[in-house]
């Protein structure tokens, strides 16, 4: 790779498919936070790279990437396809690992909607190479299966106004067997919409990956 900005668009190569990623570095970076995006979004969500960028301003790096290629993000099925996620979640993140530039930080999840239940399942599966995990409105009972095996710091973010994932992520709160946080946005729906909420978000992840992610 070569040398990096604080914002770059690149090329992650999987096998036989090459997935589009924009990759924030911090200086002096404390981590990497990889976003696992919901259904029909992307590394271009709005909303994902709003907490990107203050993430990089309170010093972690970040990658947004696409979980699907153009392609197969065209057939519906494939978007809550968690397991094709999870592993594609997987593969980037082993990628990060070795990659000269990047392999020394340590990896945070941040998952939204659909997309925190593949952090998740992929959390379970990597054990205590990720150190800490937010989702974002998650759909945690995608991953119920999994979620006996995380033993890392989880935080699940939901809007107060978000009853039925509000219900969900209490069940998976009781399932997850390391440090486990639910925290309500007060005011907010499913995609914390609402003025001042998604920087509540934000400010609650940082928090967060400020006090779990380390080596």
């Amino acid at each position: 790779m070569q040398t990096l900005t604080k914002y770059k668009e690149i090329v992650i190569p999987l096998d036989s498919i090459h997935l589009k990623g924009n990759l924030r570095i911090a200086e002096e970076s404390k981590g990497i936070i990889l976003f696992s995006h919901g259904s029909g979004s992307s590394r271009m969500s709005s909303r994902n790279n709003f907490v990107a960028d203050l993430l990089l301003k309170n010093g972690f790096s970040s990658l947004l990437f696409d979980l699907l290629t153009e392609q197969e993000d065209r057939v519906y099925e494939k978007r809550f396809d968690i397991e094709l996620l999870t592993e594609r979640l997987i593969k980037v993140t082993n990628w990060i690992r070795i990659d000269n530039d990047l392999k020394n930080f340590p990896i945070g999840y941040f998952g939204a909607s659909t997309g925190a239940a593949s952090a998740l399942c992929a959390a379970a599966q990597l054990g205590n190479t990720i150190k800490a995990i937010v989702s974002r409105g998650g759909r945690p009972d995608l991953a119920m299966d999994d979620l006996k095996h995380i033993n890392i710091p989880t935080l699940l973010l939901v809007g107060s106004d978000d009853v039925a994932v509000i219900e969900l992520n209490k069940r998976a709160k009781s399932e997850i067997k390391g440090i486990c946080v639910l925290q309500l946005i007060d005011g907010a729906t499913h995609l914390f919409v609402e003025p001042g909420k998604l920087e509540e978000v934000a400010k609650n992840t940082i928090a967060w990956f400020n006090k779990y992610l380390k080596q």
